[in-house]
């Protein structure tokens, strides 16, 4: 868990504070120059982040005629977590422990001698004095760095990831455009071609009809089919790649192609939601392919109407009047409605109706999720 970092308002004062009680410490009320010089080294901690070279230029000059140091080092301190000119550093450093070496008296200035062993001890001691916050503050300022280094490898890892992710979906989508390319494609293509040579060669006038529907449509899934290839191959694809969407303009259209004598009643406005005109038109295609598949010969009433906010959406058909052939199916299309209308606040509910034949019903909110 990371730990919280105090406000720098906060650290501000308490630095400021602490500053205050080591010039009470070395309170002197005959120096008033040295106090001077105390308590503007105190009071110029408050720039230290905005302007820290003045800022230890202010605090200065009382580790030179005093022994108040705390906010010199503060000032030190924040200029080495803030800059990396280290000559600037090594000579502010070298000023420190030349003034702390400086005995002051205002009427006769006098310097350190190093005339014995304990004078060289004193002159380390200065040295190591001004030399701890320098380092002190390179290693934070470097800690900082090294923290935004690894964030910023962390984020190149992570982009990589979703990279890699995207190339293998890519890939995945690739081989899956192929398969339906190869392999449906080819199929419905030997539909239409044998429905073409049905519609020309037979004699009866009902055989040609049918003909011609099944070649109609197979041409259509063929023209959708090639859209949804090249979508899966578009790698990175958006979801506006996608479009036209069907909406509800499309609905005569797919009904006088559906191949089932059906009958449109519609009375919606125009200004439904995207969400809503696409759930719709899709309720009504799997309806109309669930009519093709499970009752052939049956007539179909699609009646799709606005009352109490919501839209609604009846298609109803009549009992088969041949046996249906077996056709393959996952059972996944009246799911999908339901999870589709779920998503919009709606419900879808079906069953079979008195006279045996099946009713699917769809109830939308008129303001549908977009």
């Amino acid at each position: 868990m990371q730990a919280r970092r105090v406000p720098a308002p906060l650290m501000d004062a308490v630095l400021v504070a602490v500053s205050l009680v080591d010039v009470w410490i070395h309170y002197d009320s005959e120096e008033p120059m040295r106090m001077a010089c105390a308590f503007l080294a105190t009071f110029s901690l408050v720039l230290r982040r905005r302007l820290p070279l003045l800022t230890f230029l202010l605090a200065l000059p009382a580790t030179l005629v005093g022994d108040a140091v705390f906010a010199t080092l503060v000032a030190l301190y924040t200029l080495a977590c803030l800059t990396r000119h280290r000559v600037l550093l090594a000579g502010c450093a070298l000023a420190v422990a030349a003034c702390d070496l400086t005995e002051w008296s205002w009427q006769s200035p006098e310097f350190a001698h190093l005339s014995d062993s304990s004078d060289l001890v004193t002159v380390t001691y200065s040295l190591a004095t001004a030399a701890a916050p320098v380092f002190l503050g390179q290693l934070v300022q470097t800690g900082r760095e090294l923290s935004l280094r690894l964030s910023e490898i962390s984020e190149a890892r992570e982009h990589e990831r979703r990279l890699l992710a995207q190339s293998v979906l890519a890939k995945e989508r690739a081989q899956l455009a192929r398969e339906m390319h190869d392999v449906v494609s080819h199929q419905v293509s030997l539909i239409a071609v044998r429905a073409g040579a049905l519609q020309v060669g037979s004699q009866d006038p009902e055989a040609r009809e049918a003909a011609t529907t099944i070649r109609r449509l197979s041409v259509q899934t063929l023209n959708e089919l090639r859209h949804m290839v090249g979508v899966l191959r578009a790698s990175g694809s958006r979801p506006t790649e996608l479009t036209p969407q069907p909406s509800l303009a499309d609905l005569q259209r797919l009904v006088d192609t559906s191949g089932i004598e059906a009958e449109l009643r519609t009375d919606l406005p125009d200004d439904l939601s995207p969400s809503v005109q696409r759930a719709v038109y899709r309720t009504v295609q799997e309806a109309l392919t669930n009519v093709r598949k499970h009752a052939p010969g049956a007539t179909a009433t699609i009646c799709v109407h606005h009352q109490d906010d919501a839209v609604h959406s009846t298609v109803t058909n009549t009992a088969p009047n041949r046996p249906a052939l077996p056709l393959p199916g996952a059972h996944h299309g009246l799911v999908g409605l339901r999870q589709r209308a779920e998503l919009l606040g709606g419900t879808v509910t079906s069953g079979p109706t008195a006279d045996g034949g099946y009713e699917l019903r769809l109830r939308l909110p008129v303001q549908g999720a977009p």
